[in-house]
This record gives structure tokens, C-alpha cells and sequence, in this order.
């Protein structure tokens, strides 16, 4: 089921429908480059870093472009998702906008999510606070557990793809 028409040639549309939140070395191998896949075939328009940047883009301000325009957040949880600056500072910007966020807890359970301040050297206090914060809510969300020694990746990307395809056609039609 792909979008409909009104949204897929409407102009003034986003940079991106759906933002992929996920530590690279983890999971863009895996469960993160099937997800972008499955959603371009639903005629989507997913943000992924190593696709969707291209050389010269300002790292910090494209994401925020991204974050900021999208309708649906996809924040792939993993092991080491939270020794990252980068995976905790866009997970941060989705909550702050109130962007509707599907977890996947890949490899890791909810419980297991803290920021480690050893882990990310310089941030600020204040950097600090907000990343709990998000991890906090996140982990309050009804998320896609996925075990990768035992679990079905192509269940795992559908059952991603219609939480997200479901919440882009409730935007359109609400």
C-alpha cells in the first residue's frame, strides 16, 4: 500500500516523510537498509544519513532539516545506540518535535537504555539531561523488540513499515 497521490505530488512535501534514527556500525547493514528499502517501494520518502546526505551538506543543520520535517521518527535501538553523540542528539530533536517515534529495540531491551556520560565525553550538562530525557520516553513507547539470532527480519520491516505507512496515511487523511 503506497502513499496516496496527494501526498506523493504534492510540492511543498518535506525533504523526507520518515526519519531513521540508528547507530550506523550496528544496524545500516541490516535492519536499517531493509527498512529505507521497504519504505521507498511503499513510495516513502525515509531520511538515511549515507543515502540522503550528499557531500558539502552541514551535517548538524541537514539532520535538523530532516527531524524537523518529517512526520514519523524510526529510532532503531541497539546495544551501543546510547555511547553515541549523534544517535542520543537526533533522538533528542525527534522528541522535542513531538514527532510521532516507532521504536525498534534491535539486540536490547527498553530497560537496557541509559546514557552513559563516560561514553560521550563533551557534552554539556545540558546535552546530557536532554538525551535522558529522550531515552527516557522512548523507552515508554510500545516498541518492535527484535532478537537477530532468532526473529524474522522481513516481519520485523513490515511490521516497521505498516506502523509507519499507517501513521503518514492517518496524517494525510486527518
Amino acid at each position: 500500500m503506497g502513499l496516496p497521490a496527494k501526498l506523493c505530488h504534492n510540492i511543498a512535501r518535506p525533504a523526507c516523510d520518515v526519519f531513521i534514527n540508528h547507530r550506523t556500525a550496528d544496524t545500516r547493514r541490516t535492519v536499517v537498509r531493509l527498512l529505507y528499502d521497504h519504505l521507498v517501494q511503499q513510495r516513502c520518502k525515509p531520511f538515511l544519513d549515507a543515502e540522503t546526505m550528499k557531500p558539502g551538506d552541514r551535517l548538524l543543520d541537514t539532520i535538523g532539516k530532516a527531524i524537523r520535517g518529517c512526520k514519523v521518527g524510526v529510532a532503531v535501538f541497539s546495544p551501543r545506540y546510547c555511547d553515541s553523540y549523534f544517535c542520543l542528539h537526533e533522538l533528542s530533536l525527534l522528541v522535542e518535535s513531538k514527532k510521532w517515534i516507532v521504536p525498534i529495540f534491535y539486540d536490547v531491551k527498553p530497560s537496557q537504555l541509559r546514557v552513559k556520560e563516560s561514553a560521550i565525553l563533551s557534552c554539556s550538562h545540558n546535552d546530557l539531561k536532554k538525551f535522558n530525557f529522550a531515552v527516557e520516553e522512548a523507552k515508554s513507547i510500545v516498541g518492535l523488540p527484535f532478537d537477530s539470532s532468532k526473529d524474522d527480519w522481513s516481519e520485523l520491516v513490515s511490521e516497521a513499515s505498516n506502523a509507519v505507512m499507517s501513521k503518514l496515511n492517518e496524517e494525510i487523511s486527518g
